[in-house]
Parts: C-alpha cells; structure tokens; sequence
C-alpha cells in the first residue's frame, strides 16, 4: 500500500506527466457532457422508455448510453474507427498509399487527413440511418429540416470527438480513441450493477461479484504474460563474422504474442454493427442471417466475432510488425539468428515464428470476446448489460487500454528517474558494451 501512494507522489511530482494526465482528463470529461447533450428537438421521456425496452443496449456500451440518449455523440468514434479500418485495408491493395505508408512522417500525415475526410463520408451516411431507425417516431420531429440538421450535428459531433481523440493522443497520455472507448464502457459499469442488483438475489449476486472479479484478475494476469514473452533470441557477430553457436552477446528480438493488442476487437466489433444497421432497412427486417447476425447470444453473431477477431489480429500485426525492416536492422546493427542467414532468410524466419505465436494470442483473445455470451446462454446473469462485463469486448478493451496507460506512465516516470541520475551524477562509466538489436520492446 506504501508503494501505491508513493506511485501517486512520483506522478504529481513529475510536472510534464501531470501535466497530460489532467489534460487526458479534461478532454474526457468534455467527452461525457457532450454524451448527456440531446439533440434538438429530441423527446428524451420518449427514450428513455425506449431505452428500458433494450434499443440496442449493446451498441451504446460503447458510448457510454449516448446512442440510447440520442447525443450529439450517438455515433461516437465509430465513423472513424470504420475508415481506419477501409484506408488500412486499401493500403493492402493500392500502391499510392503502400508509398505514402513508407514516406514516414509525411505520408501518416496524408494518410490521416485522407481518414478524416472518409469519416465524414461515413458519418454522413450513418447518420441519417441512426435517426430514421433507431430513433422512435414520437421521439423526433418529422421535418425535412429537422432531418437535415441533425445530421449536420451527428457528423460535426463525430470530427469533434475524434479531434478529442487525436488530442489526446498527442498532448495527453495514451491513445485517445480507445480511451474514449474505454471511457463509455467504465460509465456503464455502475448501471449495470445496480441493474443486476435489483433483478437478482443478494446471495448470488455476491457469487457473480466474485466471479467477475476472478475473471478479471485473469484476463489481466494473462494479458500481462503473453505481452513478456521473448520468442527468438539474437546474436551479434564478432567484428562482422559468425560466432559459433553458444558464443557471443544476446538480445532479444521483441515480438509479442499480441502484437496487436486491442484494435482487433475493435475493428472487428465495428464490423459487427453492420448487420444491426442493415437489419433495420427495408425488406431485410425479416432476413433470418441478419437475426443470427445480431443476435449477441446466437451462434451466427459469435461464430463470426471469433473468426473476425483471428483476422484482425494476423492483419493489425502484419501492419505494425515488418519483418523485413527487423531483418534489415539486425544486420545493420551486426546480428543474427543462429542458424539463419542474414536478409531475406532472416526476414522469412521472423515472419514465419510471427505467425505461429499470433495465432494463440488471436485465440486467446476471441475466446475471451464470447465469454458474455456462454454466461449468459447457462443463465448466471440475469441481465444483458451485467452480462458484458464477463470478459468480452468491453472486458479486453478495458484491461488493454489500462496496462498500455500504466506502461506510458511508467516509462516517464523512468525518464525522469534517469535523467535525474544523470544530473546527479551518479551513473558512472563502466567497461562494457551495449548490445542492441535495434529494437526496444
């Protein structure tokens, strides 16, 4: 408990990580007073009994209740997570944008003004569908103009919040999109406690309890562990020359069971909003595929979250994983893999060893996306939104996004311990040699 609130001492005594963690906090908290925000002529007693029917109970997990509320935030950073998603595809198939993903600096710079514009694009298409499908008639005026401007107000709302997110990312602490995610799955957390609570004896409500916290304790020990692993080791060569095997300095080559971390369930969960959009269309109302398809306790809805979260994490890894450019710093920096020549062979081997461990760690984390389900499908919660927090998405997002926001923590409060070592003078010279592969995990 000691070491708990000297944590918190170290952080406020560090002024530029203070600093961002409480404009972090600033732009989140603008986030959820702009997700209590109705829109215009909106009846919010309308909605809320619309909202005890379950209107998509789901969808708005992700937004903290500002789709069931009809906020100016109803759409959330779903527009834009959905063309991240298209421009990352396309830069698979397109040569222009595999050329501006290798420009560096520059070309993220063009490729991400090319994802806000497609958001617009895609905010302005959802928009519409929102109003006129998922929210009631006797909510809503029935005006052309009226029509009109809230649209206008869901797309501006949709670049506002993403602006938040793109903030937060690079003034603040930790990656502002999924941060806002995050952030609207914690707020439902109280509700839905209160939700079970009451629909559910005290005895077993304590057993859920306890259940939800030994999940939880596991997600995140696991989580903890396939992100530590080492896969291969590295050796260096002596004066450019092969040591034979056993001799030599190591190092590490830091690939990761789940190299992806998070995104693939985001991604993946973006694309399972498209049946639930498509359903409520006419003449598909009445499709038994799409009934299967957003149906989160039938069989269609998670079989296809499994298979789409696997594909995601082999495709978020290829994107942020090149073993290519690994191989090519290996040999800059004079190392190697024992037994494989440097190059192309290297490369080969890394992409291989790449993936035979993503698979599990896909596995891993698609299993955890349908726990709610199988929870809910035995009966040991009696309510939907208490349901989710039994792994799933919410659960991986959650537990994700916290350990990736300690770790940037942690690594500035180490920057400010080193360096205030180094203004000390106290790290003094020694007669060794640093081996580095090039790459820090």
């Amino acid at each position: 408990m000691k070491e708990f609130f000297n944590k918190f001492k170290d952080i406020y005594r560090h002024e530029e990580l203070r600093n961002k963690i409480g404009y972090t906090l600033l732009l989140l908290l603008v986030y959820r007073i702009g997700s209590f925000i109705v829109l215009p002529g909106i009846d919010a007693g309308a909605l809320k009994q619309e909202e005890e029917e379950g209107l998509l109970a789901f969808l708005g997990l992700f937004t903290g209740g500002a789709f069931s509320r009809a906020s100016i935030f109803a759409l959330g950073v779903m527009p834009y997570i959905s063309a991240s998603i298209v421009i990352q595809l396309l830069g698979l198939a397109v040569p222009s944008i595999q050329k501006l993903q290798k420009e560096g600096e520059s070309g993220r710079k063009k490729i991400t003004q090319w994802t806000r514009y497609l958001t617009i694009a895609i905010a302005v298409v959802q928009a519409p569908s929102y109003i006129t499908q998922y929210v009631p008639d006797a909510a809503r005026p029935d005006t052309m103009f009226w029509n009109i401007s809230a649209t206008l107000i869901l797309t501006a709302s949709t670049l506002f919040v993403m602006w938040l997110g793109e903030r937060i990312t690079d003034r603040g602490i930790g990656n502002g999109t999924s941060l806002i995610i995050m952030t609207g799955i914690i707020s439902d957390i109280p509700r839905g406690i209160y939700s079970e609570a009451t629909s559910q004896t005290i005895f077993f409500f304590l057993i859920e309890l306890a259940f939800l916290i030994v999940i939880i304790g596991a997600v995140v020990a696991i989580t903890q562990a396939i992100r530590r692993i080492p896969v291969q080791m590295a050796r260096q060569a002596n004066s450019g020359s092969m040591l034979p095997q056993g001799e030599g300095a190591r190092s590490y080559i830091p690939l990761r069971v789940n190299s992806a971390g998070v995104m693939p369930i985001i991604f993946a969960q973006a694309i399972m909003f498209i049946p639930a959009l498509l359903q409520n269309s006419e003449g598909l109302q009445d499709s038994k595929i799409l009934q299967s398809l957003t149906d989160i306790q039938g069989l269609g809805y998670n079989l296809l979250l499994f298979v789409m979260i696997i594909l995601f994490t082999f495709f978020y890894t290829a994107i942020v994983t090149n073993p290519n450019q690994i191989a090519d710093d290996l040999k800059k920096n004079g190392n190697y893999v024992p037994g494989v020549k440097p190059g192309k062979d290297t490369a080969e081997f890394i992409d291989r060893v790449l993936s035979n461990i993503t698979l599990p760690g896909g596995i891993f984390v698609a299993l955890i996306a349908i726990l709610p389900a199988v929870v809910m499908i035995v009966g040991l919660t009696k309510t939907q939104m208490f349901g989710q927090f039994f792994g799933g998405t919410s659960l991986l997002i959650t537990v994700g996004v916290i350990l990736d926001l300690l770790q940037q923590i942690e690594s500035h409060l180490l920057s400010r311990h080193y360096d205030g070592l180094m203004k000390s003078g106290r790290v003094r010279g020694r007669n060794q040699t640093a081996i580095s592969s090039g790459y820090t995990s």
